[in-house]
């Protein structure tokens, strides 16, 4: 690690700790030459899969439209901030431990309805609606009879 003072390549390692959401590492260093003191962060370089999408076109994951996606589910839902967390930390530790450099935007889909449905059953009909593109009211009520089984 350069120093940003002398940029001097001498620099050493004082205090390492994981951040609060344990996706980034703090360090303290400090310069051999100057004596200077600061901090970087360091983050995991994932190398996560391209999506498939229903039309075959192919995006890049985008953990804020995850996290959106489910916010938007649970809007209004007594859910608390760290169990959204963890849940998105679930799904995308998934995508990271998966094979294939590509993986169909449905599979993705269905982890979200999977983790909203242990999150809150109303956010995951909410989701399930939008999702699966419910019609009419037949289809709510499939999906509730299926989610009451």
């Amino acid at each position: 690690m350069r120093c940003p003072f002398c940029q001097s390549d001498e620099t050493k390692v004082l205090d390492t700790r994981l951040s609060d959401d344990r996706a980034q590492v703090r360090r303290r260093r400090e310069c051999s030459s100057c004596g200077e003191r600061y901090s970087t962060r360091e983050i995991f370089d994932l190398n996560l899969p391209r999506l498939i999408k229903k039309d075959g076109s192919r995006e890049t994951f985008d953990e804020y439209k995850l996290r959106s996606g489910l916010l938007k589910a649970l809007e209004k839902r007594n859910v608390k901030a760290e169990d959204i967390e963890t849940a998105v930390h679930n799904i995308i530790h998934k995508l990271t431990i998966q094979s294939e450099n590509e993986i169909h935007s449905k599979v993705l889909g269905e982890w979200v309805m999977d983790a909203l449905k242990q999150l809150d059953e109303v956010a995951y009909i909410r989701f399930a609606s939008i999702y699966r593109q419910f019609q009419d009211v037949e289809a709510f009520r499939k999906e509730i009879d299926k989610l009451m089984k």
